[in-house]
Parts: C-alpha cells; sequence; structure tokens
C-alpha cells in the first residue's frame, strides 16, 4: 500500500469518527472511548487479575482505554479525530501502511479485559487502524479482570462466561441470559461440559462468521443483545448445519426470526392482553373493526391441531368441546379443521403445512409442546396467524394463550376456609410450571380471608403417583384436586373435594376452563381487527391471558354446598369479574418471611404470571427439577418457573 492509499484510509476514518462523535453528542452520550481506570475506581470491586496471554480479540469487543491519555483523539467507535496533519495522523498513516504492506501490523496490541469488553493499554492506533478495515479480530495480550461476585445479572452472566471460556477458548460466545451456553452445547450435539478441540473451534467460527454477518447487517449491533444470543434464536428453529447456507439465504432465514431476536432486547418482551375486549369484538363498532372491515375476510378457516385424542385425553377433549362450541356460534363464518394424535416435532410441521395447503389462515395448537412446530411454521408462513397454548413464550410469530386461573382458584380457597374445621387444607398441584404458584398462593390467600388459621399442605402430581392419597393419610378431608376439565364432570373428584367418613371424595367447588368462549371471543377479535390492535403494541410477543371478566374461567358449585357458602361465592365472583377483588392486594408475606405486598400493592399481570414463590401459609415447596416424574419432564423443560436452569438435552427442541 503507498501512503497516498493510507492517507486516504484515514481521511475516511477521520468522516466516520466525526460523524460518531456528532452523533454521540446530538443524542447526549459521551462520545469519546470509556476508560476502565474510571469505571473501576472503587477497587473493591476487583475479585482479581488473570492472565490470559496471547488471545485473538473480537474486534468489535474493543470498546475503550485503560487509562485516560489521549483518549480525546478517538471517537467512541475508535476512529480517528484529529487533523491529518497532525502528529497522530502521522503515526495512524504510518501503522495503516503497514497493515496492508509486506510488514504487516506485528506487535500485538495489550488490552484489560473486564466483563467481556476490551480496553486498551498499548496500542490505541493499531487497534484503530484495524477496526477502520472491520478486521474481525486483533491479536492481543489480555489481562482479564474479574469482578467481585455479586447478585448483579451482568455479573452472574459474567461468572458463566468465565466457565464456559475454558471450554471454548472464544471470546465471540458470549450471551446475555444466564443458562444460553448449555443450550448451545446441546445445539451442536455436545454434552454440557464439553471441551472444544481445534477443529471444532475453527468449524464454529467458520460458519458464525457469516451468521454475524448477516447480524450487523440487519443492525444487531444497535441491539443489547449478542450475536450468540441471536444464533441461540435462530437455532431454535433452523439446525446448525444450515448456517453453511449461502449469505443470501442465512439472511433470510435470519430475517425470519428478527422479531424474536429484537425481543430479547426488551425488558418486557411479552405483552399480557389480560382481557378480550369482547364488547367492541362481537358488535363490530370499534373503529378498527370499521377499517379493517374491507379488507379482512368474511370467513376464517382455522385448523386444530391436537397432541392427543379427546377420547384418550381430558386436556384434549377440553379443548375439543371448545372447538365444537366454536363452530356452533360462528356457524358458517368459520371452516374448522381438525388434527388429532399429532407428535410434536416433524409430525407436526407436516400437519400444520398440511393444514395450510388446505386453506388455514389461523393454527391453534392446544398444547405446549407443539411450540417448536409453531416457530418454525411461523418462520416459513409469517403472514399466519398461529397460537400456542401455553405461557410466557416471548416469540412473536406465534401468540400464545392461557387462562387466569388462580381467579378461581381464590374462590375455591374461601369456600375451603370456610369450611374447614382444624384449618388444615390439602392442595394438589400439577407441575411448578408458569402461572401455578399463582394459583396455589391465591387459593391460600382466598383460605386466609375466611379462616385466619388455615394453612394449605402442598403435593405435587409430577413428584409423586398418588399425593390426594398421601393427603388422606394424613387426616387431611379438605383437598384441592385438580381443576374441571369440562363442565360436565362435576360428579367426579374435581377441584375442592372433601373426603366422607366412608372414604369418598365429593366435589364442593371446582374451578373450571371454559375454552369455548376463548375461541368464540379469538375468532370474533380477528374479525373486528382487535388481533391487529394489539399487533400495535409494537415487536412484542403477545400471551393472552383471560379471566373471569371474559368468561373463560369459572367455579362450578356442587348442590351439597351450605346456602351461605354458596352466596359467599357469588359475591367473590362479581368482586373479582368487576375488579373489585384483587385476590393478590392484600399483605402477603412469602416462606421466607419477605413482605411481598404491604397490602396497597397491585401485583402486574407479569408479575403474577412468573411468581416463584409461596406464601407463608403454605406448607410445602417448589420441587426442583431432578425430582420431576419422567411423564412430566417435557412441560417443566418447556414452561417450569425456572426453566433457564434446566440443563438443556441434546435432542428436541431448543427452547
Amino acid at each position: 500500500m503507498s501512503r497516498q492509499e493510507a492517507v486516504e484510509q484515514y481521511g475516511k476514518a477521520l468522516k466516520q469518527g466525526q460523524r460518531a462523535y456528532r452523533a454521540d453528542v446530538l443524542q447526549g452520550r459521551y462520545p469519546y472511548p470509556p476508560v476502565l481506570d474510571e469505571i473501576l475506581q472503587d477497587d473493591t470491586a476487583v475479585a482479581g487479575r488473570v492472565d490470559m496471554g496471547l488471545v485473538e480479540i473480537p474486534t468489535e469487543q474493543i470498546v475503550g482505554t485503560k487509562t485516560a491519555g489521549r483518549r480525546s483523539a478517538f471517537a467512541a467507535n475508535f476512529m480517528p479525530l484529529l487533523g491529518v496533519d497532525t502528529e497522530f495522523a502521522s503515526k495512524w498513516i504510518d501503522l495503516c501502511a503497514a497493515h496492508l504492506g509486506e510488514e504487516g501490523i506485528r506487535d500485538p496490541v495489550r488490552c484489560f479485559e473486564y466483563l467481556g469488553r476490551f480496553y486498551v493499554q498499548e496500542g490505541n492506533k493499531r487497534t484503530s487502524v484495524l477496526k477502520s478495515y472491520d478486521s474481525p479480530t486483533i491479536t492481543g495480550y489480555v489481562v482479564r479482570v474479574v469482578p467481585v461476585w455479586s447478585e448483579d445479572p451482568a455479573v452472574q452472566v459474567y461468572y458463566e462466561f468465565m466457565q464456559s471460556y475454558q471450554l471454548t477458548g472464544l471470546y465471540q460466545v458470549a450471551f446475555t441470559r444466564l443458562g444460553s451456553f448449555a443450550k448451545l452445547q446441546a445445539a451442536l450435539g455436545y454434552e454440557t461440559d464439553h471441551a472444544w478441540t481445534d477443529a471444532e473451534r475453527q468449524k464454529f467460527l467458520s460458519s458464525f462468521t457469516y451468521f454475524h454477518a448477516a447480524f450487523r447487517k440487519l443492525g444487531g449491533e444497535d441491539l443489547s443483545v449478542t450475536p450468540a444470543d441471536a444464533l441461540l434464536v435462530w437455532l431454535r428453529v433452523y439446525p446448525f448445519e444450515e448456517l453453511k447456507a449461502t449469505a443470501a439465504e442465512l439472511l433470510k432465514t435470519l430475517t425470519a426470526v428478527w422479531p424474536d431476536v429484537k425481543v430479547l432486547a426488551q425488558s418486557e418482551p411479552i405483552a399480557v392482553a389480560t382481557e378480550s375486549g369482547d364488547e367492541d369484538a362481537e358488535k363490530g363498532k370499534g373503529i378498527l373493526g370499521r377499517l379493517f372491515s374491507a379488507v379482512f375476510p368474511n370467513r376464517l378457516n382455522i385448523a386444530f391441531i391436537n397432541e392427543r385424542g379427546p377420547e384418550e385425553s381430558d386436556w384434549a377433549r377440553a379443548h375439543d368441546l371448545g372447538r365444537q362450541y366454536l363452530e356452533a356460534m360462528m356457524g358458517d363464518d368459520v371452516t374448522v379443521q381438525v388434527f388429532d394424535c399429532v407428535k410434536s416435532g416433524q409430525e407436526a410441521e407436516d400437519a400444520m403445512e398440511e393444514a395450510i395447503e388446505n386453506g388455514a389462515q389461523v393454527i391453534i395448537a392446544t398444547t405446549p409442546p407443539l411450540i417448536g412446530a409453531c416457530r418454525k411454521t411461523a418462520a416459513k408462513h409469517p403472514g399466519l396467524k398461529i397460537l400456542n397454548c401455553s405461557a410466557a413464550m416471548p416469540y412473536t410469530g406465534v401468540r400464545t394463550y392461557y387462562s387466569r386461573i388462580y381467579e378461581a382458584k381464590f374462590i375455591t380457597g374461601a369456600v375451603a376456609g370456610a369450611l374447614s374445621r382444624d384449618g388444615r387444607i390439602g392442595y394438589v398441584a400439577s407441575n411448578p410450571i408458569y402461572g401455578v404458584p399463582a394459583g396455589i398462593n391465591a387459593f391460600a390467600l382466598g383460605a386466609r380471608l375466611t379462616n385466619p388459621r388455615a394453612r394449605v399442605q402442598l403435593r405435587w402430581s409430577s413428584v409423586e403417583e398418588d399425593p390426594m392419597g398421601a393427603l388422606a393419610s394424613e387426616g387431611v378431608d379438605l383437598i384441592s384436586n385438580r381443576d374441571l376439565p369440562t363442565p360436565d364432570r362435576i360428579r367426579e373428584p374435581w377441584g375442592l373435594c372433601q373426603m366422607r367418613p366412608d372414604g369418598v371424595l365429593r366435589s364442593l367447588a371446582a374451578p373450571y376452563w371454559h375454552w369455548g368462549n376463548f375461541y368464540v371471543k379469538l375468532i370474533r377479535g380477528i374479525f373486528s381487527g382487535n388481533w391487529d390492535a394489539l399487533s400495535s403494541n409494537g415487536e412484542r410477543a403477545v400471551n393472552y391471558w383471560w379471566g373471569m371478566k371474559s368468561r373463560v374461567v369459572d367455579v362450578i358449585l356442587s348442590d351439597m354446598l351450605p346456602d351461605g357458602v354458596g352466596q359467599l361465592v357469588q359475591i367473590l365472583r362479581r368482586g373479582v369479574m368487576d375488579g373489585s377483588i384483587d385476590p393478590f392486594q392484600r399483605f402477603i408475606r412469602d416462606q421466607s418471611g419477605k413482605v411481598r405486598n404491604d397490602g396497597s400493592a397491585w401485583f402486574s399481570p407479569e408479575t403474577v404470571l412468573h411468581m416463584d414463590w409461596l406464601c407463608d401459609s403454605v406448607d410445602g415447596s417448589i420441587p426442583p427439577f431432578e425430582d420431576i416424574l419422567p411423564m412430566s419432564e417435557t412441560i417443566v423443560r418447556l414452561q417450569g418457573v425456572y426453566r433457564d436452569r434446566i440443563p438443556p438435552k441434546k435432542e428436541g427442541p431448543l427452547l
């Protein structure tokens, strides 16, 4: 390279630096590279320093300088700010000429690394030159500054990264969420503690480089996520081998899941819709309803995908009754396809493709394990409306739906408290998944509402074979069993049951799900434009979480219930529906003694949905994953309140 070419390169870099400087000043941001010595003024925040030796440093992770000297010579992007006639510029130009000449830049830079970012001690101009050419890595001697362990999420993620670095030797494999590296290992077919060989490292980097380029092209550098974060989202839909596709094909597949990548950068990635808004939906009076009436179809083709048939599964039967109710209420406005006994995975994907070929405009998958097939179908058919019956899934292409069953649990808890003689009440929970702790706590709070001495004895059907029998053997005669799957099963031991002297359980009050109401309101909402109105929340995932007000949850009472208790139920039901009674707006202390609510606070839907603690009136605990029975492992992996901490399997969907 001639010196004149190096001068021209400096001119280009200078313009980049000036643009970055002006943009930062206008946005009120610090316009120079940050200084590590200023970040770490308090040395008590440092646990120690580790000499990492010679490292291939990802260029984009070099963000600042070790000391404050000459920092004003660079913009925050490390491009120069000093004029071409300065001594600084002359030295920069000399290094630039050497970079592409026979000599090259031979001397490694010296850096300190802190929380995955690098701060240059020696070699600022070398770094600037190489960054101006978009060099992917810079060779440097690195000293790692280890932060003191704390509850700070960034520090916890970094400690996990330090463990993963020992296995990969790559700084590029960095995530922003705990548990992500184990999922990457599973996606690559490795055991969690597998140390990468040189060949595996090179194979990964050769593919990851192209993925990184697509990530940057879509604006990933402006998001608070790493390329590895984005790769993990991509791997939930596509196999690692497809990274070998052409740049255009890779960009296309990443574009298909890009909304889900952007969701990661949001503090609240899921928009929880707590009410149906059915007044406008059913009457067609909304502005959006009039606006979209010309473009929305007069008829919808809807496909239901069920893992099991209604004759073998109460859950499937409940949804199938909901489907029948939808057809009865909507008549000629809908055409319905039904696919029963569809296994998750390729079989589910094939069923969805068949439904689409048959004209499906809406696909409803009724169990959480079908979420993987839903996501792959959504990536292939971005205009399709796809729903999965699950909760807290941050995927924009698939809307999830569930019900606020905890509202009904609160009411049956109040019934239990009123009827309990000794204050001991049993509770059989299903799985430690999103929404279940809220149901347990709501039941316990309802029991305390009518009986201040009430204590809830908690057992789990996902942990022991006969939790009802275990509670009965301990002399507990009031037990909250599983929710009523369909309203016609009230004479069976569902919901709140009482053990009679002859050993027979009788149901007194049972929460139940009315999926038919949900499906009718959902489809009417699509006709009226409510679906698109929710899309105005931005690029967030949507989770329908309707409750008693929307009439998708209710309580059925036995005719053997005392009249006074029945009247209490009606009062509580009306209060929950009109909002004057909130199960969680009261004094709440958890099992550790921490006050969760002083009685004045209102819990957001997200707070309730993500509860992972239990009230102090509950005797029992949330079981760890290693205690879960095999039959429940899949649902807990997908929906568990601690799902991000469960070691992933090498087989199955990466979620």
